[in-house]
C-alpha cells in the first residue's frame, strides 16, 4: 500500500512538473513576441489567447516544441509595408500607409482581407494575419493566412476619390500576390466598389485577367453567388449548431448584434430567417433598438445603398429608438449576443452585463470581439461561445469557393454555394468540439478551434521543413 502511494505521488510531482514546465515554455515564446513587437497590443492577445490553450497539444505532441513550431508559427513569413500617395478632388496629395503580412501558407496561398480604416496598422494587420492562419485552417480548404490593409478612411470620400487611392495601392500591392501567392478579399470598409477598383488596376499593370487573384468580385466578372452573405450566414450556421448541441435553438430568441456592416446584416437576415428576433444593431457612433425586430431591407438601404449612420433607422421606423455611444448595447437583455462590429467590443464590464442579464450564447462575428478577460469570465459563467476564428470563417470559406469556380471557369447557383458553406461552417463546429473533448475542455469551442486549427498547419509545417 505504501508503495502505491509513493507511486502515485510521484507520477503526480511528475505531472505537475511536466505542466509547469509546458507553461513556462509558452509563457517564454509569448514574452519573445512582446518583446519582437513593442506596443503591438492586437498582436500580443491574440497569440497569447492562442498558444495558452494549446499546452495539452505539446503535452501530446513533444515534437512540436523539438521543431520549434510556435516560435516559427507566431513570426510571420514576410511584412510588406509601403507609401500610398494619392490626389484628393482638390487637386492636394495624400498619403496613406499600406499593409501586406502573409504570416503562413504551409498549407496554401496566402488568404485574408484587405481593411481601410483609420485604426489600421501594423499591430492590426498582424493580430488578424496570425488569426487568419487558423481560421483558413478550420475550412479544411488549401489556403494559408495573410492580411492586409490600409489607415485610408473610404468614409466621406468620393468614388472617384476612392478610385485613385485604390489604383496607387494596387500599384505596389500588385508586385506581392497571385492566384497561386496570395490571394486578398475585402474586409472593413473594402467592398464590391473598392474590390472593383483594385481588380481593374490589378489588370491593367499585370496584363493579364487572372480573376483568382482577389476574391469577393462583382457578379459580373469572376464573383461568387452567396458571398456578400457568407460571413453573417456562416456564423449563424455555426451558432445554430452549438445551440442544438447544449439542447438549445434559435427560435423567438432575443438576439443583439453590434455593428451594421456586411456581417451583421445577414448574419440578422439569417438568425431571423430561423426564428430569432434581433432587437438592436449599431455603428460606430451608437445603437438603435427595435423590440418588434429589426427590418434587415431597411438597414440596407440605409447602409449599403445610401452609406448613412444607422440613426436614419430611428427616423423612419415607428417604435424604433436611437442611443448615443456603442458599449450601451450590450446592457440589453438577450439571449444570444452577436459582437460584428471591431476588435475588443466586449471587455470584461460588458461580459458581467451580459452574464447579468442571463444570456445563453455569444457569436463572434467580427475578429477577436472579446478580450481575453472577457473570454475567461463568459466561460467560467458556462455562456456559449462561439469564437471568431471559427464561427466568421465563413467569408474566407465561401472565397476560397470562389477561387475555386474562377479555376474552373464556372459559377454555382447561389443554393449550390450556400449549401457547401453550411456543410464547411457544421465541419468547423464539430472539428472544434472533438478537439476541445479529445483534449480535456469539451464544450469549450475557444480552445476546440485553436487546437483544430493548429493542428494541420503544424503538421504541414513539420513536413516541409525548416523553412
Amino acid at each position: 500500500m505504501i508503495a502505491n502511494i509513493k507511486e502515485t505521488v510521484s507520477s503526480f510531482v511528475e505531472d505537475t512538473t511536466r505542466k509547469l514546465s509546458l507553461a513556462q515554455y509558452v509563457n517564454g515564446v509569448i514574452e519573445e513576441v512582446k518583446k519582437r513587437n513593442k506596443g503591438d497590443e492586437e498582436f500580443h492577445q491574440a497569440v497569447e489567447e492562442v498558444l495558452k490553450s494549446l499546452e495539452p497539444v505539446l503535452d501530446k505532441h513533444p515534437e512540436y516544441i523539438e521543431e520549434r513550431i510556435l516560435e516559427r508559427l507566431v513570426e510571420p513569413e514576410r511584412q510588406i509595408m509601403f507609401r500610398v500617395p494619392w490626389v484628393d478632388d482638390n487637386g492636394d496629395i495624400q498619403v496613406n500607409r499600406g499593409y501586406r503580412i502573409q504570416f503562413n501558407s504551409a498549407i496554401g496561398p496566402y488568404k485574408g482581407g484587405l481593411r481601410f480604416h483609420p485604426s489600421v496598422n501594423a499591430s492590426i494587420v498582424k493580430f488578424l494575419g496570425f488569426e487568419q492562419i487558423f481560421k483558413n485552417s478550420l475550412t479544411g480548404l488549401p489556403i494559408g493566412g495573410g492580411k492586409g490593409g490600409s489607415d485610408f478612411d473610404p468614409k466621406g470620400k468620393s468614388d472617384r476619390e476612392i478610385m485613385r487611392f485604390c489604383q496607387s495601392f494596387m500599384a505596389e500591392l500588385q508586385q506581392h500576390i497571385g492566384p497561386d501567392v496570395d490571394v486578398p478579399a475585402g474586409d472593413i470598409g473594402v467592398g464590391g466598389r473598392e474590390i472593383g477598383y483594385l481588380f481593374g488596376q490589378y489588370k491593367k499593370l499585370r496584363n493579364a485577367n487572372e480573376s483568382g487573384v482577389l476574391t469577393g468580385k462583382g457578379l459580373n466578372y469572376g464573383g461568387s453567388l452567396a458571398r456578400v452573405e457568407a460571413t453573417g450566414y456562416g456564423l449563424i450556421y455555426f451558432v445554430d449548431e452549438m445551440l442544438k448541441e447544449h439542447n438549445h435553438d434559435l427560435r423567438c430568441k432575443k438576439v443583439v448584434i453590434s455593428g451594421s456592416g456586411n456581417v451583421a446584416i445577414y448574419a440578422a437576415e439569417k438568425v431571423q430567417e430561423l426564428g430569432a428576433c434581433v432587437i438592436a444593431m449599431s455603428d460606430s457612433n451608437g445603437y438603435i433598438v427595435d423590440e418588434e425586430g429589426i427590418d434587415v431591407e431597411l438597414v440596407k438601404q440605409i447602409k449599403e445603398v445610401e452609406r448613412k449612420r444607422i440613426k436614419e433607422y430611428a427616423k423612419r421606423k415607428a417604435g424604433a429608438y436611437y442611443f448615443e455611444g456603442q458599449k450601451g448595447i450590450w446592457s440589453l437583455k438577450c439571449d444570444i449576443a452577436l459582437p460584428c462590429a471591431t476588435q475588443n467590443d466586449i471587455s470584461l464590464e460588458e461580459a458581467k452585463l451580459l452574464v447579468e442579464n442571463n444570456v445563453i450564447a455569444i457569436g463572434e462575428g467580427a475578429n477577436m470581439p472579446c478580450t481575453n478577460e472577457a473570454v475567461n469570465y463568459l466561460l467560467e459563467n458556462n455562456v456559449l461561445l462561439a469564437p471568431a476564428k471559427a464561427a466568421n470563417a465563413g467569408g474566407v470559406a465561401t472565397s476560397a469557393l470562389e477561387m475555386a469556380q474562377n479555376s474552373m471557369r464556372l459559377s454555382w447557383t447561389f443554393e449550390e454555394v450556400d449549401a457547401k458553406l453550411k456543410e464547411i461552417m457544421i465541419n468547423i463546429f464539430n472539428a472544434s468540439k472533438e478537439a476541445a473533448k479529445e483534449y480535456g475542455s469539451e464544450g469549450n469551442y475557444v480552445v476546440g478551434a485553436n487546437i483544430a486549427g493548429f493542428l494541420k498547419v503544424a503538421d504541414a509545417m513539420m513536413s516541409q521543413g525548416i523553412i
